[in-house]
């Protein structure tokens, strides 16, 4: 069992510079990667090889990756022009404007673009994602990642070993907890399996009682064995929890195998412990017993205790 919080750090040298990888995971209900990388590192190609090599070990939890560099820069820096995405973008502009001129004062339905308008193009084009571009000249994307990948693969050995050890606690925490509900749902059989005999012995004492009260003001009335037999069955029938209580010791042992095993299991422990819960509630609602409504009122308490913990489960 693994935890979605952890960290990891690491540090070596990458293109003749000391670079530090730092990995910080946290609860997620999906997996969400932000990277913040220097200037210099920024390119689509390398976050794109970066993500792959995280993605292949992390499967759940929000996940930031920082990099820092120390030392003297190699190469050149430059800033690139993507001169087909610039044209891209200022050919759509020009559309746009050219779709939106008929909403435009008379005066300004002859002008191609208004005056000054050129020039906010212009800013508008270069601050488009990927126009401009920050590098270093004779570094491609693919050697960068080479350099930094022995670094952010430490990085992620020390991250995965973290939440190990976070994961480990959990797994005997939620492994208490499921000892204490199966002690409780045990106690419950014991109860609910002499409950047709106790409703039984209820029916025909309220039934005598009607009886004797009848006799004493009117004519005997006689009680007919089979339709009393009849009615104890029915109520037995609605009371009976056996079915619910199979399939709460199926879900608690498939549970347990959940927790034993090394993979991805926080949402199949999420649905597992909602099946839990619906089958809890419907033994409250269908047995007619305090003490198994206390029983009850424990179970649904350790399963949210249960639910809270599950959240930080990968």
């Amino acid at each position: 069992m693994r935890s979605m919080t952890g960290f990891g750090h690491a540090t070596g040298e990458a293109l003749g510079r000391r670079c530090i990888v730092e990995l910080r995971s946290f609860n997620h209900r999906f997996f969400d990667l932000k990277l913040r990388l220097p200037p210099l590192w920024i390119d689509p190609l390398l976050e794109q090889l970066v993500s792959q090599t995280i993605r292949r070990r992390v499967h759940r939890g929000s996940l930031i990756v920082t990099m820092r560099e120390e030392g003297p820069s190699h190469g050149r820096a430059e800033v690139n022009v993507s001169e087909e995405l610039a044209r891209t973008h200022g050919m759509a502009l020009r559309r746009l404007w050219a779709a939106l001129r008929p909403m435009m004062p008379s005066g300004e339905l002859d002008a191609a673009m208004p005056a000054g308008a050129e020039s906010q193009l212009f800013a508008l084009v270069a601050s488009q994602p990927g126009v401009l571009t920050i590098g270093e000249n004779g570094l491609d994307a693919e050697a960068r990642f080479r350099g930094l990948e022995p670094i952010l693969e430490n990085a992620l050995h020390g991250l995965l070993a973290s939440r190990h050890r976070e994961g480990e606690a959990l797994r005997n925490d939620l492994l208490h907890r499921l000892t204490g509900l199966a002690r409780l749902l045990d106690e419950i059989h014991r109860i609910v399996e002499h409950a047709p005999d106790v409703h039984r012995r209820r029916l025909i004492e309220r039934i005598n009682r009607l009886l004797d009260n009848s006799s004493q003001s009117g004519p005997t009335v006689h009680l007919d064995p089979q339709r009393l037999a009849q009615e104890v069955a029915l109520l037995a029938d609605r009371i009976d929890v056996t079915e619910e209580i199979t399939r709460l010791r199926a879900h608690m042992a498939e549970f347990s195998r959940l927790c034993n095993v090394d993979t991805v299991a926080g949402r199949q422990l999420d649905f597992l412990t909602q099946e839990l819960n619906r089958e809890v509630n419907t033994i409250g609602s269908k047995a007619q017993s305090s003490e198994v409504a206390a029983r009850i009122v424990a179970m649904k308490a350790e399963l949210e205790r249960l639910r809270e913990q599950i959240q930080n489960v990968e």
